[in-house]
């Protein structure tokens, strides 16, 4: 059973900086792509970015393109989020997920997500 958990979040001042994280178990990193994404009240999930199973390859949204980094640690099983020059409006709760095979998943990259974890809140506020 594929199992999600993120941590790392917290409140933050604008311009500051976060690393969130997504332990995974279940299925190994380089079995599944993971995908970061976030909910902010009364929006849509969006996402954010993702990381590929098979050669690390990443992509990310143009909201946060060049301010943040995905990476992930194979020997932890673990996928990474760092967050820098955080602004109001990427206060949210982040989730991450795995790629799923079927119509129910969020699409994102032109790959479906799913299996959520039970995300981790980010407040960024002076």
């Amino acid at each position: 059973q594929v199992q999600l958990v993120e941590s790392g979040g917290g409140l933050v001042q604008p311009g500051g900086s976060l690393r969130l994280s997504c332990a995974v178990s279940g299925v190994a990193l380089d079995e599944t792509t993971i995908g970061w994404f976030r909910q902010a009240p009364g929006k849509e999930r969006e996402g954010l970015s993702c990381i590929a199973n098979s050669d690390g390859a990443t992509y990310y949204s143009n909201a946060v393109k060049g301010r943040f980094t995905i990476s992930r640690d194979t020997s932890k099983n673990t996928v990474y989020l760092q967050m820098n020059s955080l602004k109001p409006e990427d206060t949210a709760a982040y989730y991450c997920g795995t790629e799923v095979h079927g119509p129910d998943g969020l699409l994102f990259g032109g790959l479906f997500f799913g299996s959520w974890g039970q995300g981790t809140q980010v407040t960024v506020s002076s």
